[in-house]
């Protein structure tokens, strides 16, 4: 059962595209901004998020020019360089103005269309702060749904040298939501491999 016919509003949520990592494992290639299927990664991501959220953010800490063309606020780390997804995170909190932040990576480009819906959902259900997709084996720590509420304690988190996203997680009201009837989610790309495979399910799925 839905937020409506439950007869519930959702609140506001911003959404954020994680593209602030170095993409070792990619050469040190920026992945938002690899080819897939004859268009940037960043931009399959952006098609799926953008239509569930009030606000779009992207954090980088390079390229921030040619992310920037797609008329988002790019935010770089606030905490050092390239220090990982809670690094992101809390810039993120920092910027926002919604009570809510979606958070995606950048090279995942077939998230479902009601991600942020169902991840909603599952922290109305058990009145959590904090709802992380789970593909029916694992967490995906990096799609989530934060309570923005959150950030003074991300902020020491951070500032103490904290960088492990599950430590954090584990600190607060958590709750799985599960997302394995759309298994396609959770392919990314971390090698040149991947990278190909990935295309051609692109290719196939262009919505």
């Amino acid at each position: 059962m839905d937020l409506q016919q439950a007869g519930r509003r959702r609140d506001a949520v911003a959404g954020l595209i994680l593209a602030g990592g170095r993409a070792r494992r990619m050469g040190g290639e920026d992945k938002g901004l690899i080819s897939l299927a004859g268009r940037p990664m960043v931009e399959h991501v952006l098609e799926r998020i953008r239509p569930q959220v009030d606000d779009v953010l992207i954090n980088a800490n390079r390229n921030a020019e040619r992310y920037g063309r797609y008329g988002y606020r790019v935010i770089p780390d606030v905490v050092g360089d390239y220090s990982g997804p809670l690094a992101g995170m809390l810039t993120a909190m920092m910027a926002v103005e919604q009570p809510w932040l979606a958070v995606v990576p950048c090279d995942s480009p077939l998230l479902p269309h009601d991600l942020v819906d169902r991840l909603y959902q599952s922290v109305a259900a058990e009145s959590a702060e904090i709802a992380v997709a789970h593909d029916g084996q694992r967490l995906q720590p990096v799609i989530a749904l934060l309570s923005c509420s959150l950030l003074p304690h991300l902020h020491a988190f951070v500032e103490q040298g904290g960088r492990k996203i599950d430590t954090w997680y584990a600190q607060h009201r958590m709750v799985a939501t599960d997302l394995s009837d759309h298994p396609e989610a959770f392919a990314n790309v971390n090698t040149p491999e991947e990278r190909a495979e990935l295309e051609q399910r692109v290719i196939k799925d262009p919505t």
